[in-house]
């Protein structure tokens, strides 16, 4: 192979380093719990406790079945796509959600506290999310309200 034939693979290369790169996880993330954090300046974040417009998530209010239901809701959770269970606690779970084709992993975070749900979802690697974390959020809020788990 001729010097020249070899730098032709290179952007292919170099692409595929950075792919990888970016969407390995990293399971000394798991430990840390950021529910109750704002998200930071990057548009790959929505929280139930953040204000900002591009951040903010509407409250997710249980209804006295929801409350009734922490179990149930963890599976509502894992059934989201990609979704696979990190953390558990008595009131608190970390999922990781991770997309199929590039294995970006997000973190999803609920914690049930005071009659509602604290939500959070942020991607680990990258700037922007075209909207993902918000959509999985929404997705979220959608099942608990079929389930009749949320105040009307």
């Amino acid at each position: 192979m001729t010097q020249q034939q070899s730098f032709r693979y290179f952007p292919l290369l170099a692409l595929l380093t950075v792919l990888t790169g970016c969407g390995s996880p990293n399971s000394a993330y798991s430990h840390t719990v950021k529910v109750n954090q704002i998200c930071g300046e990057k548009p790959n974040c929505v929280s139930t406790l953040d204000n900002r417009e591009e951040h903010a998530l509407a409250p997710f209010e249980l209804s006295k079945t929801g409350l009734e239901q922490w179990a149930h809701i963890e599976k509502l959770a894992l059934s989201l796509p990609g979704a696979s269970l990190a953390k558990r606690t008595d009131d608190y779970l970390h999922v990781e959600c991770t997309s199929k084709v590039f294995r970006f992993v997000d973190d999803f975070e609920v914690q049930r506290q005071s009659g509602q749900l604290t939500v959070r979802s942020e991607s680990r690697t990258g700037y922007s999310d075209f909207g993902v974390n918000r959509k999985r959020a929404e997705a979220f809020r959608k099942l608990l309200a079929q389930e009749g788990y949320l105040k009307n």
